[in-house]
């Protein structure tokens, strides 16, 4: 197959849980022969347990944009990123590493409720870092870590936020900010580049409308705002997150013999989608959308 007929979607099957981690664990094991795979795996089971109300005192998770799957797609980009930049010009600490994969895992975690909470997760959007980070916090301290690694971790949580102003964060070390912004830089690739993003912008619609956010006007309107974040998210991966995108493309050329970033080319294949659909179809976008059934899901959701 050649590289211009691959698609990021081929390499890994992205709606198996399972097939990402053992991803991650060959990028990982690639890095450093002697990762903790049993901590690892030891995280990521406790992370699905935590999406699917599993875990002690807590829900299931009941967001339909911000899922278990938005979080593995995260949880890849992350470890992709950090690969690439590896193999280039960064070091990384094998404990750091699992700090920041950790990160990456529940750095969603703020959407599910407490068993005592009342629902929906989404309503806690505008503060969901803050719970993230207090459940990283106690989780971290649970699992034996230290009250350092929890002050890591909620720095390079907290580069998830868009209105957050990194220059003035205080990082603990370089590989911190580094870490940070590359989490910052996952979470957004990650959801992006998923192949039914376009499908799923309704289900972020309503989280965004459920949480009160102003300004939102109709769906169509949010379809169309869609080009203008995605190049708000490019500036922002340049200006703020220090370009640690650029780290894709290595990583790529190594694992997979690809010269060439497959999370950009699935972002510009959508963007270049949902321009025609606008052009062409603005009074129904979701006739063009039927991937997967995704919508026909949030409209049985919606009754």
């Amino acid at each position: 197959m050649e590289p211009k007929s691959l698609q990021l979607s081929n390499l890994v099957n992205m709606e198996s849980p399972e097939a990402v981690f053992n991803e991650v664990k060959t990028i990982a094991l690639m890095m450093f022969p002697t990762f903790d795979i049993p901590l690892l795996e030891h995280v990521f089971e406790n992370f699905l347990r935590l999406f699917k109300g599993q875990y002690p005192g807590y829900r299931a998770c009941d967001t339909t944009y911000h899922d278990l799957k938005h979080t593995t797609d995260t949880f890849l980009a992350m470890m992709r990123i950090i690969h690439g930049a590896d193999i280039t010009d960064q070091t990384f600490s094998q404990h750091n590493l699992m700090l920041g994969l950790i990160s990456a895992l529940f750095h969603d975690a703020g959407y599910i409720l407490r068993d005592d909470e009342i629902g929906p997760g989404a309503r806690y959007t505008q503060i969901h870092i803050k719970r993230s980070i207090a459940f990283v916090d106690g989780y971290l301290v649970s699992e034996g870590f230290t009250r350092e690694d929890a002050d890591f971790c909620r720095n390079v949580l907290d580069c998830t936020g868009l209105d957050v102003n990194i220059g003035a964060m205080a990082f603990v070390s370089q590989e911190n900010e580094l870490l940070g912004k590359m989490l910052g830089t996952a979470d957004l690739l990650g959801q992006m580049a998923d192949r039914t993003y376009l499908e799923k912008l309704p289900f972020l619609y309503d989280e965004f409308h459920i949480a009160g956010i102003k300004g939102l006007g109709s769906e169509l309107d949010f379809f169309k705002n869609t080009i203008g974040f995605v190049a708000m998210t490019r500036r922002r991966f340049q200006d703020d997150l220090g370009g640690v995108n650029r780290y894709m493309r290595p990583h790529f050329q190594v694992r997979w013999g690809i010269d060439e970033d497959l999370y950009m080319r699935a972002i510009d294949n959508s963007l270049a989608y949902l321009e025609q659909i606008l052009q062409t179809r603005p009074d129904n976008c979701r006739r063009c959308l039927r991937r997967a059934g995704v919508l026909r899901h949030l409209e049985r959701i919606r009754g």
